[in-house]
């Protein structure tokens, strides 16, 4: 921040007789300079040229005193001079005549740290003054100027009273002992200040630590304590600001929150990590110790006020006299203003997102689409996609997807919601497995490496296609785009498993078209049963993602916004609830996933084998050649009464038919069978996994 700051005027540092230091930088100098310009010195000029020890005590007493008094403001005597201590730049010593009375010197010597501490506390007066230094070291530095003039008003009364003969050294001494004990503390916490260069937050810590080590002198205590509030003076107006407008005014910066101006609110809608809503604002290390218990709740208001003011809502908290952060101390005072100010900005915020943005209307929106809530339009569109959807991925037009799912949107019951118009469509470059391996904040549990998650090259719209949703200001601090993300993830597995679950419906009407003919005991009336066991999986599974999953997670998550008192609360619940989803879903047990996959893509492959095999099994070119009438009777004919190569193409094709069909059995069943281990050992630590148990023990007792 120092570059930024206003520069220090050279005339200030060159000039010493304008800083206080020419007492140190000229010592020694000052008289010969006032005896080249003429000045009488005849009065002392004897003294000076003789050790003070030609005199008797009488005479030394008053020599020691009159010169103490000048070392009491940092001006050396005739025969006490001030040293500086070498390798110690702000570091000074005051030393006397070797010939003074001993009885003189101690006396002297007693005096000389609050000379020293006068002399350290003056300097740092000076340094910390300039502009780099911060507001509060200038407001500290204020106080210390005002204790020093009181402290130069004690020495001009003792020097009134030596100069009128009523001051002896012991007197002197007698009047500096009430000062010393607070002259040297101070002295204490500037030494360390100054070492560390302390600004901010760190002087405020030092000056309260200091004062409560001074717990057993309650002056020392109560000087450090004004001294403290003098300095966070200034803090606490910042402060003031901050919990009242949402303004940084910070000019250098000690506030002990900083502000990211490079974080700007549009980026949530792309930023996976959401760092807008907690890095634009965020806590520095350096916090004040009173303020240290109340840092999360003060970050919160400001940030509370901010959003209002982005969304064009300059909402101020109203202050009054009672409010103002001008103390702090033991009555917590301040501590009930910051708790006021962070309950009226929480309730503005919430209202604001609640009634005019309409939070729950946007999030049952997205649930109705991405969660496949109301899926009329995801029929609709399903069926007039399906060309394009069966494209490898690279290969679809998105352009015309969007086109087709507008159509679908405007054709059924979603063209009565007004928020349809925010739905777009995108296709993914990867399937579900590997978009939720780049998942790093979420924990996946036996993550499989990633040769397993190679993609193939043959992978279509189907597994790539999702739904998005155009989130606005101020909704995307909740609906962020990691939310979004989330609720992609569902959104393509159900829409898979949708997909498998139509493939599934279309073969079971295609056995049921041919329930006419004696199909029992032969391999069609097995392939029935298959396929009935496979829809009963799909929609097993289909039911257990919506029914025991979305829905009563959903309500529960309504309920808890309902009764959420701030914007974090409604962020906590709303990823919770995606979280939790996920997790449930099984998207979050890669390996479980995989064999839901496998069973899927099973499915798949009997659905779009099941023509073939149902025409193989009654022959249906033939029947096709014959006429309505002779048709029971030739499949009533058995196959000796037929032509010898024509009983052995059918014995062929029907040979065919029924490994086709008991290969497809077997590895559904050892499929469903090998999930069977890996949901008994995953539901002891996933309790919810037991439903989806009983009803996969269900399908595979069914086979």
């Amino acid at each position: 921040m120092e570059s930024s700051c206003p520069s220090t005027p050279r005339w200030n540092l060159d000039r010493p007789f304008l800083t206080g230091r020419f007492h140190q930088e000229i010592k020694g100098t000052s008289r010969f300079a006032a005896d080249a310009k003429g000045f009488s010195l005849d009065s002392c000029s004897s003294g000076l040229e003789n050790p003070i020890g030609c005199y008797d005590a009488a005479v030394q007493e008053l020599i020691v005193t009159d010169d103490l008094l000048f070392a009491l403001v940092g001006i050396e005597g005739r025969y006490i001079s001030i040293k500086r201590v070498h390798g110690k730049d702000d570091a000074v010593t005051f030393q006397v005549d070797a010939s003074m009375d001993l009885a003189l010197q101690e006396f002297a010597r007693r005096i000389f740290p609050l000379c020293e501490s006068f002399l350290l506390i003056d300097q740092f007066v000076e340094s910390r003054s300039q502009f780099k230094n911060g507001l509060v070291n200038h407001a500290f530095a204020a106080a210390l100027r005002a204790l020093l003039l009181d402290y130069q008003a004690m020495v001009a009364q003792l020097e009134h009273q030596f100069r009128l003969g009523r001051l002896s050294i012991q007197g002197l001494w007698f009047y500096c002992q009430p000062m010393m004990g607070s002259m040297q503390a101070l002295s204490t916490v500037i030494q360390k200040a100054s070492a560390n260069n302390y600004a901010g937050s760190a002087v405020l810590n030092l000056l309260q630590s200091q004062a409560k080590a001074m717990a057993g002198d309650n002056a020392v205590r109560s000087l450090l304590e004004k001294m403290t509030q003098s300095a966070s003076n200034a803090y606490l107006s910042i402060l003031e600001r901050w919990i009242y407008e949402g303004v940084i005014d910070d000019p250098y910066g000690e506030f002990f929150i900083a502000e990211n101006k490079s974080l700007q609110k549009e980026s949530l809608t792309q930023d996976y990590e959401a760092k807008y809503w907690r890095e634009r604002y965020s806590l520095k290390e350096d916090i004040p110790s009173f303020l240290a218990n109340i840092a999360g709740i003060i970050l919160t208001t400001g940030k509370y006020l901010n959003v209002m003011r982005e969304c064009g809502h300059n909402v101020q908290v109203p202050v009054s006299e009672n409010s103002k952060l001008m103390t702090f101390g033991s009555n917590h005072h301040y501590l009930e203003c910051v708790k006021a100010a962070y309950d009226f900005a929480s309730g503005e915020l919430l209202n604001l997102i609640k009634e005019k943005y309409d939070l729950i209307g946007k999030l049952r929106s997205i649930k109705h689409y991405l969660l496949l809530d109301q899926g009329d339009f995801l029929v609709h569109f399903m069926d007039i996609a399906r060309e394009v959807l069966l494209k490898k991925h690279d290969e679809i037009s998105v352009e015309k997807l969007q086109s087709l799912l507008d159509l679908a949107l405007r054709t059924t019951a979603a063209a009565a919601d007004p928020c349809h118009e925010d739905l777009t469509c995108c296709v993914e470059r990867s399937s579900v497995l590997k978009g939720l391996s780049t998942l790093k904040d979420l924990d996946i549990r036996n993550v499989s490496d990633s040769n397993d998650l190679e993609e193939s090259i043959s992978i279509t719209g189907l597994e790539t296609f999702s739904l998005s949703y155009k989130i606005r200001w101020p909704l995307s601090i909740v609906i962020s785009r990691k939310a979004l993300t989330k609720y992609q993830l569902i959104f393509r597995f159900l829409f898979h498993c949708k997909h498998v679950e139509r493939q599934l419906c279309g073969a079971w009407q295609l056995h049921q078209g041919v329930r006419a003919l004696n199909t029992r005991g032969t391999a069609i009336s097995r392939s029935s049963l298959l396929c009935r066991s496979m829809l009963r999986f799909i929609n097993s599974l289909l039911h257990y993602l919506t029914f025991e999953v979305l829905e009563p997670n959903w309500h529960v998550m309504h309920g808890r916004l309902q009764t959420a008192k701030s914007i974090d609360e409604v962020i906590q619940h709303h990823d919770f609830f995606l979280d939790k989803c996920l997790r449930e879903c099984l998207l979050l047990l890669p390996e479980l996933l995989k064999k839901v996959g496998k069973l899927k893509s099973l499915c798949l492959q009997y659905a779009a084998a099941t023509q073939w095999l149902i025409s193989s099994s009654v022959d249906i070119p033939k029947l096709e050649e014959q006429s309505d009438g002779s048709l029971g009777s030739e499949r009533s004919k058995p196959l000796k009464s037929r032509n010898p190569s024509q009983a052995q193409k059918v014995m062929t094709r029907n040979s065919a038919v029924t490994d086709s069909i008991l290969k497809f059995e077997r590895e559904f069943n050892a499929e469903l069978q090998s999930l069977r281990p890996i949901l008994s050992s995953s539901s002891q630590a996933e309790p919810y996994l037991t439903h989806l148990a009983q009803w996969i023990l269900g399908v595979g007792n069914d086979q």
